[in-house]
């Protein structure tokens, strides 16, 4: 016999957490991305079939089970949605413009990442495949209103960057949210 004792409502936070990246060749490198983003609380993570990507299929089974044993090892509430190999193309058009940012290492002006993460409820990063967006799959995401962004002075690779970014979005929601706390004390 089953019997609830203690029941525990967890809310989601106020903003959420989005990378989409392009998987890389060796799987086992977005098996450590799902691990790893699972426990810094990655809400979403959408892999993009990029004309650079080297890999063309995707199964989602054994990654789900990793995202699982991770949520429950770190001890995180959400489980983050793992979306299907999307086509570049197809996805862009999905995005909120004002929310969302593409993290590439072509020529032009980028802001940093930690300066712009926080300014709204939704967060959505682009990582790029191992070789970088084409110069065509940036122009889309520019056109589209989506803001050239930098991880850093260090070319990371694309699980690193995926997992730098998603962290880096925390962090940026986190100081923002002391320095209002601040502002409003000192009022």
């Amino acid at each position: 016999m089953l019997r609830i004792t203690n029941e525990q409502r967890v809310p989601r936070r106020a903003y959420s957490v989005h990378v989409a990246v392009a998987p890389t060749k060796n799987l086992d490198r977005m098996e450590w991305l799902v691990e790893k983003a699972t426990e810094v609380g990655l809400d979403r993570l959408t892999f993009l079939r990029c004309a650079r990507s080297e890999r063309r299929e995707l199964k989602l089974d054994r990654l789900e089970k990793i995202a699982i044993s991770a949520l429950k090892q770190s001890g995180q509430t959400w489980l983050p949605q793992l979306d299907e190999l999307t086509d570049y193309a197809a996805f862009i058009p999905t995005l909120e413009p004002a929310t969302s940012f593409i993290a590439h290492l072509a020529e032009g002006e980028r802001t940093a990442l930690s300066q712009v993460a926080a300014r709204g409820a939704n967060c959505c990063v682009l990582i790029g495949p191992e070789g970088d967006f084409t110069p065509a799959e940036i122009n889309l995401a520019l056109e589209r209103g989506i803001r050239p962004v930098t991880l850093g002075e260090s070319r990371l690779r694309t699980e690193t960057a995926a997992l730098a970014a998603a962290h880096t979005v925390h962090i940026a929601h986190e100081f923002y949210a002391a320095a209002n706390v601040s502002q409003t004390n000192k009022r």
